[in-house]
């Protein structure tokens, strides 16, 4: 059973027959998936087939051919193990306003089901399929614990007033997952064309341009794999070295549950399981279940949430009153691409993302606040940063990415500081301040010698 509080409904349109179909988009998965567990139930009940597709964009906010390939491959694990289920797996290209309805009305649906995501391009695909469509479509949280729009029905304004109603609803969402059956009504039509995915397709208009990472492997097999590594070998000490790039603290799962190839809620309870320090369980379920709900709290509810508009009133009013306020050093976008600035560490941190697919997280606010300081406006600074961290972030295009820019440059879940030069009242990070944190010097020396 899935808890209703998971289910939204796009539309009021009663259910007549049909096959259902998952489109499958944000939560890339075949196990402990309520969406798809959701769209299973329902062509049980009502005994017709059941298909998941998967629609192939050919650009997505900056993604280059690493990311496809990443993705692609999660996917075609993803069709393997559906097919083991008798649960077709449909792969569309184009835009989705346009091929889901396509695909829909050639199968003649009777009901669809997709998964949650609060950026704006999602929900204006979803509008536009709604629109063309006159059958029930069903979004299911499936990617938060507590479904985004029951943890709160505003705008939370920081950690500390989403954490109480995240804990009051916690344990009523984190219910074991069924099992996910064979499916026992066939699709029989045989009509629907396959659709060969090739990444390499002129159709594709993603840069080709870069290295493909080796740091991470793809799948629901090695989602998990890391996160039975991650209990086993570095969790008790989680919330000691998390925060020291030079040390392999972190989980490294911020990929896997971008792709969603592994559930936060799944996480969570392993990691609520085992017999590790409390300190360092409480610090890792944080980030997990908090910070991670605040992240699509603020795309939810702000529509403003890759722009200077949707950065608090008391940061747009300082990072206002020093608009003029003169640099030091201002560079240009292919010196920051290329890490070419006069900051080693800085540096070390823009090519940790270019070489490995992804940057500490620590480093990404440093390397962030610094856009902002050597660039000649907070629109700028907004945009280089952005456009940095969706083009070469494994996990880039994402809530947690943007709502991380926005802190470190806006504001964001965050107070006002001291008051300084270009900062305002926005907090300040310094190279200094790292060093008294982390030994930088190694640091430095380990990404110069990926």
């Amino acid at each position: 059973m899935v808890n209703t509080g998971r289910i939204h409904h796009l539309n009021q349109v009663e259910y007549q027959s049909g096959p259902v179909v998952y489109w499958m988009s944000r939560d890339q998965r075949v196990r402990d998936n309520w969406a798809l567990l959701y769209a299973q139930k329902k062509a049980l009940e009502y005994q017709v087939p059941l298909r998941v597709i998967f629609c192939l964009v050919p650009r997505f906010l900056g993604a280059r051919k690493q990311q496809y390939a990443f993705m692609t491959e999660g996917l075609r694990l993803v069709d393997r193990d559906l097919n083991r289920l008798h649960i077709p797996f449909h792969w569309l290209k184009g835009e989705p306003e346009n091929e889901v309805p396509l695909f829909l009305n050639r199968i003649r649906a009777g009901l669809m089901a997709t998964d949650f995501d609060p950026l704006r391009i999602k929900r204006q695909w979803k509008s536009g399929v709604c629109r063309k469509l006159n059958i029930p479509v069903a979004e299911v949280d499936t990617h938060n614990i507590i479904p985004c729009r029951i943890a709160s029905e505003k705008q939370e304004y920081a950690a500390y007033t989403l954490r109480p109603k995240i804990h009051r609803k916690l344990y009523e969402f984190l219910e074991p997952f069924p099992e996910l059956k064979p499916h026992p009504f066939s699709a029989e039509d045989n009509s629907v064309k396959q659709i060969p995915l090739e990444i390499n397709s002129p159709d594709l208009k993603v840069s080709k341009t870069g290295r493909q990472t080796s740091f991470f492997k793809s799948g629901e097999k090695q989602a998990l794999s890391t996160l039975k590594r991650f209990i086993r070998e570095k969790l008790d000490h989680y919330s000691r070295d998390r925060n020291d790039p030079t040390k392999d603290g972190i989980s490294g799962l911020s990929t896997y549950l971008h792709f969603g190839q592994i559930s936060a809620q799944k996480i969570a309870i392993e990691v609520m399981e085992t017999d590790v320090s409390d300190a360092s369980k409480e610090s890792f379920l944080e980030e997990l279940i908090v910070r991670r709900e605040l992240s699509d709290n603020f795309c939810c509810y702000n529509e403003n949430y890759d722009s200077f508009n949707g950065f608090p009133q008391w940061a747009r009013k300082t990072l206002n009153a020093h608009r003029s306020d003169p640099r030091e050093y201002l560079y240009q976008w292919e010196q920051f691409e290329n890490a070419d600035t006069h900051d080693p560490l800085w540096n070390a941190a823009q090519m940790e993302m270019v070489k490995k697919g992804k940057m500490h997280g620590y480093m990404r606010m440093y390397w962030a606040k610094k856009i902002l300081e050597w660039t000649p406006s907070v629109e700028a600074a907004m945009e280089t940063a952005i456009a940095l961290n969706d083009k070469y972030e494994l996990d880039g295009r994402d809530p947690n990415g943007y709502t991380g820019i926005a802190w470190a440059i806006g504001g964001v879940h965050d107070r006002a500081w001291f008051e300084r030069p270009v900062f305002g009242k926005v907090r300040y990070m310094s190279e200094r301040g790292c060093r008294s944190k982390f030994d930088a010097d190694q640091y430095i020396r380990q990404i110069e010698s990926l």
